[in-house]
């Protein structure tokens, strides 16, 4: 089934790209969440006229998250946490927390693009890459600590 999509979508394509996807994947995800639309005739019509808003759309999207992103190369968290005797926590710190602690700073970022591979569950600096857009990735110092 082809869909033309309407929003970037992770591991299948960009915005305005035509895409051939499983007829489930169309009906029960990009459909209802309206990330794409089917590809009818009059829809193939409208694609140009869709991809100059996106191109108008994608430019202020980037040019923001730039300004994001270097506002945001200066920040560095501290989290204090409990830990054993080998500097290993007792819980973690995962990206909700990381998110929650920036939007403390006034930043407000969506913890799904905080993108940690697993949560931080040892003590030390860590440098924690945020992607803003699929052309910027901001990195944000990370320090945990051990509570005392």
């Amino acid at each position: 089934m082809q869909i033309i999509l309407q929003e970037d979508v992770e591991k299948l394509g960009n915005r305005g790209e035509l895409v051939e996807v499983t007829p489930g994947y169309a009906r029960n995800f990009l459909l209802p969440r309206k990330l794409g639309i089917e590809a009818t005739p009059g829809n193939m019509k409208r694609l140009e006229r869709m991809r100059v808003t996106f191109a108008k759309k994608e430019a202020t999207e980037k040019g923001a998250a730039q300004t994001l992103a270097d506002s945001l190369q200066g920040v560095s968290l501290s989290f204090a946490r409990k830990a054993g005797d080998n500097e290993q926590l007792f819980g973690s710190v995962t990206s909700a927390d990381i998110a929650e602690a920036l939007e403390a700073q006034g930043y407000h970022i969506d913890k799904r693009k905080i993108t940690l591979a697993d949560p931080i569950k040892v003590v030390g600096d860590y440098e924690v890459p945020v992607k803003l857009h699929r052309e910027i990735v901001a990195k944000v110092k990370v320090a945990v600590t051990k509570e005392s």
